[in-house]
């Protein structure tokens, strides 16, 4: 049975999803997006989905024609139409239908469109196992803080690490490392030190890098929003990424190289364990 998705106020078959050739979305990638966790049949964060998703809309002078809470209803509908006890739902917004133009028309009625995957997420072997991570220059434009759905130096990095045996791709750009194609970028120094990308232009602001602060601050784990190198990557002791569908994920290698022993370090367990615990105690 295929799945039942979301197209402009309707609920239709997958097979049935249509939206219009000249949608800005299709030819500009002029729109934005966001992917909330589900776990137990209950999303993950996702008050903190929508003020990333209303800030991206701001930025694009675009405004969502569904409240808060309809969009809520949405995300709760596709989940208990499909079934879904764990996975996600990817919500899209772009600025709607008009004639090929650069500039904005206003006066569009915005296109949104939302799905849901199922996936394995707290059962995660690579959180036991670790992952490679390979380095990529970062090639993006200048407002990677909007949620764009412009993602294709995303998919090149990423198909750039499937091809070289990693999971993930982390990006560079001036000897600093901004973050991965589809996750936030996270070290403990060599002096101990949590320490990640501060927020600004140069990087998403994730949604479960934003919780890790917290439970770094509540549980006095050290940190610092502060740039990194390549060369302090490659010299800490631990490294580990954050995404909305991975949550905590360690890295032991880059480019080959062993980061600390090449094992998951124990603050990168403990914070899974604290995210996993807190999600947990929200969603059952």
């Amino acid at each position: 049975m295929s799945r039942l998705v979301y197209v402009d106020g309707g609920y239709v078959q997958e097979d049935e999803a249509r939206i219009s050739v000249f949608d800005r979305g299709f030819l500009f990638a002029d729109g934005v997006y966001e992917v909330t966790a589900v776990v137990g049949g209950r999303m993950v964060d996702f008050d903190s989905h929508l003020s990333r998703l209303a800030r991206s809309l701001s930025a694009l002078d675009i405004v969502s024609p569904l409240t808060d809470r309809e969009l809520r209803v949405v995300h709760e509908k596709l989940i208990a139409r499909n079934n879904l006890d764990e996975g996600i739902v990817y919500l899209q917004l772009t600025r709607g239908v008009a004639d090929r133009e650069f500039a904005y028309p206003y006066g569009l009625t915005p296109t949104i469109v939302a799905f849901t995957q199922a996936k394995p997420l707290l059962d995660n072997p690579l959180a036991e196992s670790g992952v490679k991570v390979v380095m990529v220059p970062d090639i993006r434009w200048r407002r990677r803080d909007i949620k764009s759905i412009s993602l294709l130096p995303q998919a090149m990095g990423k198909e750039f690490a499937k091809r070289h045996g990693a999971y993930e791709a982390w990006m560079v750009e001036n000897d600093v490392v901004t973050e991965g194609t589809s996750s936030s970028a996270f070290i403990v120094d060599a002096d101990g030190v949590l320490r990640t990308q501060p927020l600004g232009h140069q990087i998403l602001p994730g949604v479960t890098r934003r919780a890790v602060l917290r439970l770094a601050e509540e549980h006095g784990v050290s940190f610092e929003e502060r740039p990194f190198s390549l060369d302090e990557l490659l010299s800490a002791r631990e490294a580990f990424l954050t995404a909305a569908s991975a949550f905590v994920l360690p890295v032991i290698s880059i480019d080959g190289q062993n980061i600390g022993n090449g094992t998951p370090g124990p603050i990168t367990r403990r914070f899974r364990e604290l995210y996993l615990k807190e999600c947990c105690q929200e969603n059952f």
